[in-house]
């Protein structure tokens, strides 16, 4: 599949540089309207995404495809080597993650990986349901800490402060037991008791950037993020420890609801997706 796109992609190149010396010469004889209109090309491909995407080269333009969208549509992206960059202290942007969920969570494990010099207080992922605004919840109050809510309650672990690395975070929780796990940098912390017998709503507002105190909104910028997230991941499950592991070293992992390799996203703000530019992993 991968080859035919570039033969295809190499043959649509040719075809823009036969056109453009055409239409050059026909340009003084063609209204702006009729030229632009015989300039594009679109061009209608089935790559998955249980829909159809729409590629546009303008003749006039840099010509560059597009895979995440299409008519509005999100489309999973494939962030492999790649992190948001939270550019602005403090921010507004934030990053909405899609996926469905078919049934209240009993069991859930969240990971994601962040790199940031902030000191002051900033949420990394935030779940919420319209009766509970901090359903699921990480936030870092202060260097040194992380508090882990769920359904509006939270518990506090206490790490090593950063040293200017990326830090990677794992934290899982059962109804059945009410047992919290928090992973850091891929070394468990003393399991914690948390809201045992509590269900997770499945209609959710899933962001990662900033808290919500209200379902999709109300934030305050001052629990922002500013920084870079990378590796992110949501299973309805709690993940055993060696796959706690591989996820802190990024190797295979078992399918998940939200997925780095395979995330569809919305970006809001001053948000962009950037190459990495270092080793994420630790000592």
């Amino acid at each position: 599949m991968r080859l035919l796109l570039l033969e295809f992609f190499a043959s649509l190149s040719s075809r823009k540089s036969r056109l453009q010396g055409r239409n050059s010469r026909a340009a003084t004889t063609v209204s702006g309207t009729h030229q632009r209109a015989l300039l594009d090309t679109r061009v209608w491909l089935s790559v998955g995404c249980h829909t159809q995407h729409l590629l546009e080269t303008s003749l006039t333009e840099e010509w560059v495809p597009s895979w995440d969208t299409y008519h509005g549509q999100l489309c999973p992206s494939d962030l492999y080597r790649k992190v948001f960059v939270f550019r602005k202290d403090p921010s507004d942007a934030y990053v909405v993650l899609k996926t469905k969920l078919e049934q209240p969570l009993q069991n859930f494990t969240v990971c994601l990986r962040s790199y940031t010099d902030l000191t002051r207080p900033y949420s990394l992922f935030s779940y919420a349901t319209k009766a509970q605004d901090n359903e699921i919840l990480l936030f870092k109050p202060r260097p040194g800490e992380y508090r882990f809510y769920v359904g509006g309650k939270f518990v506090t672990f206490r790490v090593p402060e950063g040293r200017g690395d990326w830090e990677h975070v794992c934290a899982s929780w059962e109804s059945a037991t009410g047992i919290a796990e928090f992973w850091f940098n891929g070394k468990p912390w003393p399991r914690k008791g948390l809201q045992r017998g509590h269900t997770v709503g499945v209609e959710a507002a899933m962001l990662l950037g900033q808290e919500q105190d209200a379902f999709g909104g109300g934030f305050d910028l001052y629990n922002s993020f500013s920084g870079e997230l990378a590796d992110v991941y949501l299973w309805d499950v709690g993940l055993s420890p060696d796959k706690m592991r591989a996820a802190y070293l990024s190797l295979r992992l078992p399918p998940a609801l939200l997925a780095w390799k395979s995330l569809s996203y919305e970006a809001k703000g001053d948000v962009v997706v950037k190459p990495r530019l270092r080793e994420t992993l630790g000592p």
